[in-house]
């Protein structure tokens, strides 16, 4: 009973794919993988310092970050929902990031590049959503309120379902609980189920917040 699962990972292979692909020795892996964090924590930061401030989005709007890995190519693919946050007005960023991002490495050998793609609606992407509840709850936004509005938004890009869970001191409340609500269909144990989702951590003032949020995209 309660064996929980993270969806993305049930479903890898089938429905999901890989956020990082790239091959090394078993000796080498865990370099590797500090060097991917790295390099996602990088393009973050720096998103959040040079965003250009938009009125109905506070967060940094990236989706995902892909990392594909070849002997002397290090290729980055950036989906993100807001690209005029970034790039608008300021035509050498992406070469700015690369600079970062390389000095951050300190990989001479390995060539890096990076690719912005865009989201045609980003509200049906769980991280981007939980960014902007995330904006909701720290400005005292009510959080049932966050919530149906969370769901009118994603409502509006054509998935099927939605769920949304939200865990701590609620509100400010002495005692911490949980609070979940669904909209449609989410069928967790149904393999062939695009299922999208993300977990995000809310610093307030009363403390930590947890969210999670499970999209059911499509169904194959």
């Amino acid at each position: 009973m309660g064996q929980k699962i993270n969806p993305l990972g049930f479903r890898l292979g089938t429905t999901q794919n890989n956020h990082s692909f790239w091959f090394t020795q078993p000796k080498n892996f865990s370099a590797g993988l500090q060097e991917d964090e790295k390099i996602r924590n990088c393009i973050k930061n720096y998103v959040q310092k040079n965003k250009r401030i938009s009125s109905g989005f506070e967060g940094i709007g990236i989706a995902r970050i892909e990392i594909q890995k070849r002997i002397d190519l290090i290729q980055v693919i950036i989906s993100i929902g807001f690209p005029n946050l970034l790039i608008e007005g300021r035509t050498r960023g992406i070469e700015e990031l690369q600079m970062n991002v390389q000095k951050e490495l300190r990989s001479v050998n390995r060539r890096l590049n990076i690719a912005i793609t865009r989201i045609e609606k980003p509200y049906g992407h769980p991280n981007i959503l939980a960014e902007y509840m995330a904006s909701q709850l720290r400005n005292r936004v009510s959080f049932r309120k966050a919530m149906k509005r969370a769901i009118e938004l994603t409502e509006q890009t054509d998935t099927k379902g939605i769920q949304i869970q939200i865990a701590g001191r609620i509100d400010g409340k002495e005692i911490a609980r949980v609070e979940w609500i669904r909209e449609g269909r989410v069928p967790l144990q149904t393999i062939r189920a695009k299922i999208d989702h993300c977990s995000y951590t809310i610093r307030t003032i009363h403390g930590v917040l947890g969210l999670k949020i499970w999209i059911f995209v499509d169904e194959e």
